[in-house]
């Protein structure tokens, strides 16, 4: 199955879902994450602001912002410039409607970084929405502990993927 043909069959089985159910699964997610031991031992974690039809993270950022160091993506051109956040940071509508932190950009490392995606499959390959930002930005840090994060029915068993392409070490989902 072609790429684009994949994120519409995800997209119509997304639809087929209430906004509830979606939260009730995020929670469960989030749960998972929370309970992970690599994200019990990271002290700088990258997540990422959800959109209305992805995991939701804003509970869990509010939650974990004042005891772990949580860095998000802001989208500038064609890259991610990471934001760190801290007590006073504002937040704003960027590009594509996600919400965004209005702070200077973080340029330190990091012990975990929690992905967002379209599908991925068991072998931690990961479809994007298709523009290669988070391919681009995960290429410069190979070394940190990269964990997919989705809802059952975008765990699919094959992605079609390319050189570019960078696999999730891991794949939370119910």
């Amino acid at each position: 199955m072609e790429k684009k043909e994949l994120r519409k069959q995800i997209k119509d089985l997304k639809k087929q879902h209430t906004t509830e159910q979606l939260d009730i699964q995020s929670k469960a997610i989030m749960a998972k994450v929370e309970s992970h031991p690599d994200f019990i031992k990271a002290g700088k974690v990258m997540l990422y602001y959800s959109l209305p039809d992805e995991v939701q993270t804003a509970d869990f950022i509010a939650k974990w912002r004042s005891k772990k160091q949580i860095i998000l993506p802001t989208v500038v051109g064609d890259d991610i410039v990471p934001v760190k956040l801290d007590d006073s940071t504002t937040f704003a509508k960027g590009d594509f409607d996600i919400q965004e932190p209005q702070s200077e950009q973080y340029t330190g490392g990091y012990d975990l970084i929690i992905v967002p995606g379209v599908a991925f499959d068991r072998n931690g390959n990961r479809l994007g929405r298709g523009r290669g930002y988070y391919d681009r930005f995960l290429c410069n840090h190979t070394d940190v502990k990269k964990i997919g994060i989705c809802f059952d029915f975008q765990l699919v068993n094959e992605i079609p993927t390319e050189p570019t392409d960078i696999r999730m070490d891991e794949i939370i989902s119910l």
